[in-house]
């Protein structure tokens, strides 16, 4: 079996390939018509050494094989800095299928929107489309999370007093011209289009014959519509005027600033880990469920000297404890990895969620919520315990009251699965559908309901009994090739590219950048932010 290390160095090389987009012929194509291609357009607008927190690279990986690959779903997005100030960037990547959204393309500019709406981050959109996918329009177009909500977030953005930046660089047609007139400013560069339809569809619709820059140049939008408010001559202009434009932003400290900020009071403090990041590469095995301590795994990712553990002699199979990252007061709420002993003998197993585990996790959320502070979940969880000890220890009661204060809290909240992610275990401990505000996960990471094994174990035994139901009786073969085929598809789902492609996460990272993401998304989160009051209703006591 692989190592961390090089099931690392693994992901790594193919995201390079993902970052290389439509390939050559989509780059040569951008610079014959004198544009620069997304990601250089992304290089051009962020402030120079500073990094780029990509988000959604594996969007839409092997999900569209009979149109071929759309390299992360023919749009970038991710965190960068701008005169220092931390912005969410939105480029459509032209390089790919001309920039035309899949499904998969409107979820992920769906999920950046919501991130900067969390953070209160502004977005830039740098715009180069030909618009919907038209053979996927039936799952683009009309539901509450296709492509419309784009221009409601739009203006939702704009009415929470978040500031957002379009760029025209290229087409920008049909339904998809919305984005940037909804946006608060609209630039464009020359040799650009914007406009609901273009020489064909009009000349199709009303029999009329214009050329496109009559019909959406940037000339007509700058002095005769008077839609456009910078009109640009390249794209290297435009995004200097972005830069300047955001620079002019009011000051509101984040990031590195707002560290600055306290500087003094954190000189005492240690913001540096106990041990290097990149230990974890020897810490954490390879291979699913191999045992460590995820004591050590902490050990790498908060200051040195910062952890309190919170109940430490109960519930074992949880890690709850405060701490600090990059200076920032955190609670963590981790797996152990490793089996356990209870106070009164019983085996408990690393991973596994028992009813005092349950019940000390659900108290520490609740006191993090009662003191303001965001939690950090690290997900290693195969599940809750199930069996007669199990059931009547209370597992169902206890696991409710966890998923309900974790639904409930109104701390920030960050994830990140670091190895298994399994059944309500996933729910329990932030997974994406309860509102983390990012999700993070390590190449080790999967999801699924069960694991491989139990799946393939269950599902046979109802095909078994649905073939003699129908009075048929399955050979020793006909079941091993079952069981084979159940587990090879539960193997392919679990990998976490299979969940990164459908947006389950936020970005797979490399272990050892674990702390340095972690300190960036806290660092855009001011001290003390909830979202309302904490409140709870009714739980199973």
């Amino acid at each position: 079996m692989p190592t961390l290390s090089e099931l690392t160095q693994q992901i790594q090389e193919q995201e390079a390939i993902l970052r290389q987009g439509g390939g050559a012929s989509g780059q040569d194509r951008q610079r014959r018509l004198g544009r620069m291609t997304a990601r250089e357009r992304i290089n051009e607008l962020f402030d120079p050494e500073t990094p780029f927190r990509e988000l959604g690279l594996w969007a839409a990986w092997q999900m569209y094989p009979e149109w071929g690959e759309v390299p992360a779903a023919g749009v970038v997005t991710g965190i960068g800095q701008v005169h220092g100030r931390s912005v969410m960037v939105v480029a459509n990547d032209a390089t790919v299928k001309a920039g035309a959204m899949f499904p998969q393309s409107v979820k992920k500019l769906l999920r950046a929107q919501r991130i900067a709406m969390t953070f209160r981050m502004p977005l830039v959109y740098l715009v180069d489309s030909s618009g919907v996918f038209l053979p996927l329009q039936d799952e683009i177009f009309p539901d509450e999370d296709d492509f419309g909500r784009i221009f409601r977030n739009n203006a939702v953005i704009s009415a929470m007093g978040i500031p957002q930046y379009s760029a025209v660089m290229g087409n920008c047609v049909a339904g998809g011209a919305y984005l940037p007139v909804l946006s608060d400013t609209l630039l464009m560069t020359e040799g650009s289009q914007l406009y609901l339809a273009g020489p064909a569809l009009v000349k199709a619709a009303i029999g009329q014959k214009a050329d496109p820059e009559e019909l959406g140049g940037a000339k007509m939008h700058a002095e005769i519509s008077g839609t456009v408010d910078y009109r640009e001559p390249d794209d290297r202009a435009c995004l200097q005027r972005l830069r300047s434009l955001i620079e002019l932003l009011p000051h509101q400290p984040d990031a590195q600033a707002r560290l600055d900020d306290v500087r003094a009071s954190l000189a005492r403090r240690v913001s540096v880990p106990e041990r290097d990041p990149v230990d974890l590469d020897t810490i954490v095995p390879g291979t699913e469920r191999a045992e460590f301590d995820i004591h050590d795994v902490l050990a790498c990712v908060v200051d040195a000297g910062s952890l309190q553990e919170f109940r430490a002699d109960y519930g074992h199979t949880i890690v709850t404890a405060f701490a600090r990252i990059g200076g920032r007061a955190v609670g963590i709420v981790a797996n152990q990895c490793q089996r356990c002993h209870s106070a009164t003998g019983e085996l408990q197993i690393g991973g596994v969620l028992y009813a005092d585990s349950a019940e000390k996790a659900a108290r520490f959320v609740m006191e993090c919520n009662q003191t303001k502070v965001p939690i950090v979940f690290l997900q290693n969880v195969q599940g809750f315990m199930v069996g007669r000890q199990a059931e009547q220890s209370g597992i169902i009661r206890s696991g409710a009251k966890l998923v309900n204060v974790v639904s409930n809290s109104v701390v920030p909240k960050l994830t990140v699965v670091i190895g298994g992610s399994f059944g309500a275990g996933n729910y329990a401990l932030c997974g994406k559908a309860y509102d983390p505000w990012l999700i993070l996960a390590w190449p080790t990471a999967k999801y699924a309901v069960m694991g491989a094994e139990q799946a393939a174990d269950t599902l046979l035994t109802l095909r078994v009994r649905d073939a003699e139901r129908g009075g048929r009786t399955l050979s020793d073969d006909d079941k091993k090739r079952l069981r084979d085929e159940i587990r090879q598809r539960y193997t392919d789902q679990t990998d976490i590219r299979y969940g990164a492609a459908r947006g389950w996460v936020d970005a797979i990272i490399a272990p050892a950048e674990t702390r340095e993401w972690l300190a960036t998304a806290l660092s855009l989160i001011p001290e003390g932010t909830t979202r309302g009051e904490f409140r709870t209703g009714m739980m199973q006591m």
